[in-house]
């Protein structure tokens, strides 16, 4: 499974509404780091299938959602639990960074 793209539309249901924990990874295609770090967030995604929903947002495409959740840098992962954001990150990381940010959670 690869990750779901998150917009503006489908953000309520996607996420605020999700029964397992979400991680969010604003990026941009002109991004060198999200270039870095988005196959490994696409592993990550398949791996963890059915305990952690794994959803994109592309800054430039949903800027309204990246201003409204403080993004001044990218990649930014953030991870939702119940409807809230509850851990983040900023840069690129390795992927056993990444997974600290749920793994106790699910």
């Amino acid at each position: 499974m690869s990750s779901l793209i998150i917009t503006n539309d489908n953000f309520e249901s996607e996420v605020l509404q999700s029964s397992v924990p979400v991680l969010l990874d604003f990026w941009a295609p002109w991004c060198g780091p999200c270039k870095m770090v988005g196959p490994v967030i696409d592993e990550i995604a398949g791996e963890y299938s059915g305990k952690v929903k794994v959803g994109k947002i592309n800054v430039d495409e949903d800027a309204a959602l990246a201003e409204q959740h403080g993004i001044t840098s990218i990649p930014t992962l953030i991870l939702y639990k119940d409807g809230a954001p509850v851990n983040k990150k900023s840069g690129a990381a390795p992927k056993n960074d990444i997974i600290a940010l749920f793994k106790n959670l699910i």
